[in-house]
């Protein structure tokens, strides 16, 4: 049981939050939006160095960081309070791609998730945004903090890895064309990562559906590309890809498999389909893939909030795919493997450094 479960105070399972932020007005916007969703806010501190003994103080069960303060900064804190009060956060980045840059050094110096502010002026677009602000804080606070830490300090997570990292692996059974589909929300960004270093060089391509606004998907292909001896690139309209390569979903559109012929994939981006909670929507992707893929084809379902690819799995399985989950154990949070599991359209559960060695395994 992680420690954030054990210190949840409220009456009523409400999470407690302390929130940092350089700006008094921020501070209180912030603190407004989540205390009238009933989130209880216990603390505020104006730099990281302020946020570090209120956090001590306090024992919120998750910390909202923004990431440029002066003095002390989010990166900096973060990282701090890991090795002093180990706290699940969010972080607050800019919609940018330097934002991108920034949020991800976060969630790998121990940042759970984050919440990407929306362009334009701060405070009407947090306003706008206060009921997926307030579900992201409620993700992290259920997060297992355990596990995060464990994806986060494993040395086959190390993105420095070279590009055939996952070369020397046994590649099981694939003799021929085999489509994955990998579906991944809170915690995703670190287990994506994991299982594409582990994965064999095979014949065989990916497609990765990553919860993830638009300009942070291009910034987590090349971490991907970097760390996988996969080619990985960020999807777009019209894209193909082949034995030996992947797709990242873009941010702010849903990816379709369009086509299929002679081991190829070929994408479409719909950026008009606002029926999903999520965009992009690993629902989308797995149903397509279901409907246009003749050939081996297995479905992915690792850590993350929500309901997105419980039915996309279960479309998976009707059409006679592979289907997998990530364990409970292993997840930063067990909300999309659990829905998918209870569809019952998930073969099997494998625990996240098993994943890799699952797909190309041909074994369920």
């Amino acid at each position: 049981m992680s420690r954030t479960t054990d210190r949840r105070g409220g009456r009523d399972g409400s999470p407690r939050v302390v929130v940092v932020d350089d700006s008094p007005f921020m501070r209180g916007l912030i603190g407004d939006l989540l205390s009238d969703a009933g989130v209880a806010v216990v603390g505020e501190a104006g730099d990281g160095e302020e946020a570090l003994s209120v956090v001590a103080e306090t024992r919120p069960d998750v910390v909202t960081m923004d990431v440029e303060m002066p003095g002390m900064g989010g990166l900096e804190a973060v990282e701090r309070l890991m090795e002093e009060t180990p706290t699940p956060v969010l972080m607050l980045s800019a919609h940018t791609d330097e934002g991108a840059e920034v949020t991800f050094e976060a969630l790998d110096r121990g940042a759970v998730d984050f919440f990407a502010k929306p362009g334009g002026e701060v405070s009407t677009g947090v306003s706008r945004e206060s009921e997926r602000l307030v579900e992201a804080v409620r993700s992290v606070a259920d997060a297992d903090l355990d596990a995060a830490t464990r994806e986060r300090d494993d040395p086959s997570a190390d993105s420095t890895r070279s590009p055939d990292a996952g070369s020397e692996a046994d590649a099981g059974d694939v003799d021929g064309p085999l489509t994955v589909v990998i579906a991944a929300s809170t915690g995703g960004p670190n287990a994506v990562e994991r299982v594409l270093s582990a994965l064999p060089m095979a014949d065989c391509r990916v497609v990765v559906v990553q919860h993830m606004p638009e300009a942070f998907t291009s910034r987590f292909a090349d971490r991907l590309d970097a760390a996988s001896a996969y080619d990985v690139r960020e999807a777009s309209d019209g894209a193909r890809i082949g034995a030996g390569e992947v797709l990242v979903a873009r941010g702010g559109s849903h990816t379709l498999i369009d086509g299929y012929r002679s081991g190829r994939l070929r994408v479409k981006l719909d950026e008009d389909d606002d029926s999903h909670t999520v965009t992009p929507a690993a629902d989308v992707t797995m149903r397509s893939a279901a409907e246009v893929i003749d050939d081996p084809l297995v479905g992915v379902v690792l850590t993350g909030m929500g309901s997105d690819a419980a039915e996309g799995i279960r479309a998976m399985a009707d059409a006679g795919a592979r289907t997998l989950a990530q364990s409970e154990d292993t997840c930063v949070i067990y909300g999309m493997p659990k829905r998918a599991v209870e569809t019952g359209g998930v073969d099997a559960v494998y625990d996240l450094d098993d994943v890799a060695g699952a797909i190309v395994g041909g074994e369920a």
